[in-house]
């Protein structure tokens, strides 16, 4: 397993002292084409998700609100740079529904949606030294997922010493996970009301639903 160690700037929990994040390191994973069982979950998720929103205004999901309110206090324009997870509530809500990937990201998609929370997933392997997870300045930048040069201002950031590759707005093209990923990382953008104990469970669970899909193993901690 390649080795990671993480840190939460204090400056996080000055502004948030709830704050949480949820890590989870898997190693010997195969991420390949998605089995059709989790392909069949997530299109259903998302088909009973939309006709949920029908009378249901974004706010009324415990965990997109609190995000958003997250996401406020650290400085950051939710309306502009939404998070992760809302942007998938959004996208639903549209009946822009999502299309598989590969075994990993579909999972990642999936327990996003679940569980209302951001989630970052990273090839271990182009990670390089500890991570840092803090509040982003106008350095902070990197060529996303979304393709474009996305500038990370006042929005919580994941780096290492080559700088900032992950966000719960949206992760870099450097880290991301492709069918030659082994070892990944799993950064869970806890809701901050949630308790440890509480924590540790949804981690295991997903961890659990992870390595079901794409075999291998977790080891899990929340910082």
């Amino acid at each position: 397993m390649v080795a990671v160690d993480f840190h939460v700037n204090p400056e996080m929990t000055e502004i948030l002292p709830d704050f949480k994040i949820g890590i989870i390191h898997y190693n010997n994973i195969t991420v390949s084409d998605s089995p059709q069982m989790l392909k069949g979950r997530l299109q259903l998720f998302q088909e009973q998700l939309f006709f949920d929103m029908d009378d249901k205004e974004l706010t009324d999901f415990p965990g997109l609100l609190e995000w958003r309110l997250a996401w406020k206090a650290l400085g950051g324009d939710p309306s502009r740079y939404r998070p992760s997870a809302e942007a998938l509530y959004r996208r639903v809500r549209k009946q822009n529904y999502l299309d598989p990937v590969n075994s990993a990201i579909d999972m990642n998609s999936f327990l996003s949606l679940q569980y209302e929370i951001p989630l970052g997933l990273y090839d271990a392997s182009q990670i390089e030294g500890d991570v840092e997870i803090g509040i982003g300045t106008i350095e902070d930048r990197y060529e996303g997922l979304n393709n474009r040069d996305n500038t990370l201002d006042k929005i919580i950031v994941t780096r290492d010493a080559k700088g900032a590759f992950g966000s719960p707005y949206v992760d870099s093209k450097r880290t991301a996970v492709t069918p030659h990923t082994t070892d990944a990382i799993h950064v869970f953008y806890l809701r901050p009301s949630m308790n440890r104990d509480n924590a540790i469970q949804l981690l295991t669970a997903a961890g659990n639903m992870f390595t079901g899909i794409n075999g291998g193993e977790a080891q899990l901690f929340v910082l």
